[in-house]
């Protein structure tokens, strides 16, 4: 049995704690403000819609936190995940780079997301809530928070954004399957969402609209709380365990990344790889590069504002300083419904204006077709979302081509594409076009960011 196999029916290998990047900025964040005051919110104006523990972690500067047993238990399902050497891409593309992938598509759902959804989920149900309610872009998160509630006794309501909603009826039914009820929205079933659609009836909605509306309904109800798949610091803090697993796999391969690239929406599976190698450069001073990748149609981190901003466009949320494109900005209805929100997580805006990470653009095409060129050599078909990391990969190993340079190359491959095989199928058929984001909408938005002395 080869050591590889070994580790990964190891069990003992499983993290036990989640690795907190707080613990390590070289400046502090700046604070989360209420939406009404301006002033620091506390611990009490959070508890509306999340449980104390989420909010602990939310605000901890501990370096590591514990990961509670029944977590780890389901963690076991799929985890540690797998890393493999990208060696047929590598022969395809001729470089003299070392392409690792850190494999996320093996959870039940199919993507990082349960890493979250399963200590969320847990969290809630042992304060007693109920109900949570959520948003999803392209539906890996709500298919994952819909798996969760299945395990902890949980029901789950889940806002989809529209385009996604209609582009993929395999998620909404992944998630009924589980008792999820799945709603597209804009909806009628909210206030905001009725809002949106008086002004726009055929809006194809955003992650921004979906989070007004599961907020709304969260705070409606003293059983029912809110989660979130993406952007804030637990989830983040969450998803660490890919990073942690990541470092143990690369020195049993005995190579330590040159690069580590993650695609970026919210910012979660970007930072669950990264994050516990940027310790390493924080606190041993490693010689990493860090490029996290956007879609040119939403390019938060490339051309937004840095700039306290609401994470939501009824502005019900919490203010936090981020890079944003302005709470009311919606993206055009691009395939990679992931990575089409409007703001960018506070910990990897703060980490991109201090200049330790490198922030990329791609447009749509160039995307699907560095997913085809990855499947055809390592036979996994990547989610739309994961297509931006790939072609950031390809892009790098093909300057260490140019350059002759023999790189280590260390990506997340943060879900598989099963789920999205009519944008392939339009990828193919030439459907698919390129879409840029409308300047003239992205300063109207911009215009209406809040006023915070």
């Amino acid at each position: 049995m080869s050591d590889t196999v070994k580790y990964l029916l190891d069990e003992t290998r499983l993290p036990k704690a989640w690795y907190n990047i707080n613990a390590d900025l070289p400046e502090p964040l700046a604070p989360v403000l209420h939406p009404g005051t301006k002033q620091p919110i506390t611990p009490d104006d959070l508890a509306v819609i999340f449980p104390r523990a989420v909010i602990e972690q939310e605000m901890s500067t501990e370096r590591e936190i514990e990961i509670p047993q029944p977590v780890r238990d389901v963690y076991r399902q799929w985890r540690p995940s797998p890393l493999f050497r990208a060696r047929r891409l590598e022969k395809a593309l001729d470089t003299p780079a070392r392409i690792y992938y850190k494999y996320e598509g093996v959870s039940p759902a199919g993507s990082h997301k349960p890493n979250t959804a399963i200590a969320q989920a847990f969290y809630n149900q042992q304060e007693g809530v109920k109900r949570i309610t959520t948003e999803t872009g392209a539906g890996q998160w709500g298919s994952s928070l819909a798996l969760a509630g299945t395990f902890f006794g949980l029901e789950i309501v889940v806002y989809m954004v529209r385009v996604s909603f209609d582009h993929k009826p395999y998620r909404r039914a992944y998630m009924e399957s589980f008792g999820a009820q799945c709603i597209g929205s804009p909806s009628n079933t909210t206030a905001a969402g009725r809002a949106i659609l008086a002004e726009h009836p055929d809006s194809t909605g955003s992650l921004g609209i979906a989070i007004s509306e599961a907020v709304e309904l969260a705070a409606q109800r003293d059983d029912t709380k809110y989660a979130l798949g993406s952007v804030l610091n637990h989830v983040l803090l969450h998803q660490t365990v890919t990073g942690i697993e990541a470092k143990e796999q690369m020195a049993m391969a005995d190579d330590y990344p040159d690069l580590i690239i993650g695609c970026t929406g919210g910012g979660s599976n970007f930072a669950g790889l990264a994050f516990p190698f940027l310790e390493e450069r924080l606190r041993q001073g490693r010689d990493i590069e860090f490029i996290a990748v956007e879609p040119s149609a939403c390019p938060t981190l490339t051309k937004g504002a840095f700039a306290y901003d609401f994470g939501d466009t009824a502005q019900l949320t919490p203010l936090v300083k981020m890079y944003t494109l302005g709470s009311g900005f919606v993206p055009p209805g691009f395939h990679a419904g992931g990575l089409r929100y409007h703001g960018m997580a506070p910990q990897i805006s703060h980490l991109s204006k201090l200049g330790l990470l490198k922030p990329r653009s791609y447009n749509q095409l160039e995307c699907f077709a560095a997913g085809i060129q990855f499947a055809k050599a390592e036979g996994i078909l990547p989610a739309p979302e994961a297509n931006h990391a790939v072609r950031g990969a390809i892009h790098e190993a093909e300057k260490c081509r140019e350059a002759g340079e023999s790189k280590a190359i260390l990506f997340n491959l943060c879900g598989h594409g099963h789920f999205d095989m009519q944008a392939y199928m339009d990828y193919s058929a030439g459907k698919l076009k390129d879409l840029v984001y409308d300047d003239s909408e992205v300063a109207m938005a911009l215009a209406g960011l809040p006023s915070v002395g």
